[in-house]
């Protein structure tokens, strides 16, 4: 079984992702049901280890917080161009749950994360190089000022993922709740 942990997006953030999905030749636009910001990707794992990591996340103790998306970037550049995404507003909170998540996955025997934390929502991925330079800066000049509203996060989830001749399957495995505080913000 192939594990990650993420954070699922409320149906209206996804849709104005979706609403981004166009205008950059040769990019396969992510479904809206596979929207997520990833806070671990955990790799291949047997029945015993993947009870081990349920019980190490289960453990995790943290307030739910809001988030907010804001701006879109890339990865990699020219005939490398491996993804675009949309970036979040500077939070503590989700690289704070995210050390959480680290240190849940290594102490239930798994290696620490390689790479360093990133928080991202892909939308877009190529398989040979990128849309001609031009079309790639009028798309990010176009979505630059991209901001969504802020949206509350009270839960974080343990994907599975199934990778098919179409694209990958993500399949939600087991949903954690955050702690919901008095007065918690919402979005409103």
């Amino acid at each position: 079984m192939r594990l990650f942990v993420a954070l699922p997006l409320p149906e209206p953030v996804r849709d104005e992702l979706r609403a981004l999905g166009n205008g950059l030749p040769g990019a396969r636009w992510v479904p809206a049901g596979n929207l997520h910001l990833t806070l671990r990707f955990i790799g291949e794992v047997d029945g015993r280890d993947a009870r081990d990591i349920d019980d190490a996340l289960a453990a995790i103790r943290m307030p739910a917080f809001a988030l907010q998306l804001a701006g879109v970037g890339v990865f990699g550049e020219g005939r490398k161009l491996r993804s675009v995404w949309v970036d979040i507003e500077a939070n503590p909170e989700v690289t704070r749950l995210r050390d959480k998540v680290e240190q849940a996955v290594i102490r239930a025997g798994r290696a620490p994360e390689a790479r360093k934390f990133k928080p991202h929502v892909s939308i877009a991925r190529f398989k040979n190089g990128g849309p001609p330079p031009d079309k790639l800066q009028k798309y990010l000049g176009e979505h630059a000022l991209y901001k969504s509203e802020p949206f509350p996060i009270d839960s974080f989830t343990l994907f599975s993922s199934f990778l098919s001749s179409s694209g990958a399957i993500y399949t939600p495995e087991v949903e954690y709740a955050l702690i919901q505080t008095f007065g918690q913000l919402s979005a409103e």
